[in-house]
């Protein structure tokens, strides 16, 4: 154990709703893809911040999958937990749920994992506690994880080299 302190993913768990805008949708109705992006590190952030009480600072992306679209007047759920960490490093899933409020009708919109790092006052990194997973959503991400760590570490060798 890390710092002898291993928390739950749910210590990490944040949740946000949001009412899709006018101003936040292109030509067809339907969410900025960056706005989405927007939410989604904001959602990172804090649940980075909640695991590890610390400032944070977003190390990388790893994959937004934009799965359907939300249109105007849509509600957005962007819900968002600490999965994994190493040494200083936090994997943070993030899934945006629309929800039509008018027809009731729920639709998957995007997933997406990211990499936060916890710094100190100087901004150097800073140990975190370990996480473990309770639910079946929260194991079924966690024994995946470090597939997704192997794949980060690929990618940032290839640019150094």
């Amino acid at each position: 154990m890390k710092n002898g302190l291993k928390l739950p993913c749910k210590h990490s768990k944040t949740i946000q709703t949001r009412l899709v805008l006018p101003p936040d949708t292109n030509h067809l109705d339907t969410i900025f893809g960056g706005k989405v992006l927007a939410y989604i590190d904001e959602i990172a952030a804090l649940a980075a911040m909640k695991h590890s009480n610390s400032a944070v600072v977003t190390a990388s992306i790893d994959s937004v999958d934009f799965r359907s679209s939300a249109k105007v007047g849509d509600s957005l759920t962007i819900e968002g937990f600490v999965t994994y960490t190493g040494k200083t490093s936090m994997e943070v899933y993030v899934k945006v749920t629309a929800h039509n409020l008018i027809t009731d009708r729920r639709a998957l919109t995007t997933e997406s994992f990211l990499t936060m790092v916890a710094v100190n006052e100087e901004g150097k990194p800073k140990p975190v506690p370990e996480v473990y997973p309770e639910t079946e959503e929260e194991s079924k991400i966690f024994k995946t994880a470090s597939v997704r760590r192997e794949n980060r570490m690929k990618r940032s060798s290839v640019k150094d080299s």
